[in-house]
């Protein structure tokens, strides 16, 4: 049981080593793209929830 967890965690320092991680500048865009593309789903539904609120106020 010992030796297949050190060798799990073996294989996982070699798979890391593998990776090729981004740039700071290519993280810096990605995070700002997530940022924008959140806002913007954010304004989205309170948009709709806004609409749908009126449309019920104006049933009820």
């Amino acid at each position: 049981m010992k030796e297949k967890i050190i060798n799990f965690f073996n294989d996982v320092v070699k798979e890391m080593k593998k990776v090729t991680w981004p740039t700071k500048e290519e993280l810096k865009e990605s995070t700002n793209v997530v940022i924008v593309v959140c806002l913007l789903i954010a304004v989205f539904t309170y948009a709709i929830d806004m609409i749908v609120s009126q449309i019920f106020k104006g049933l009820f």
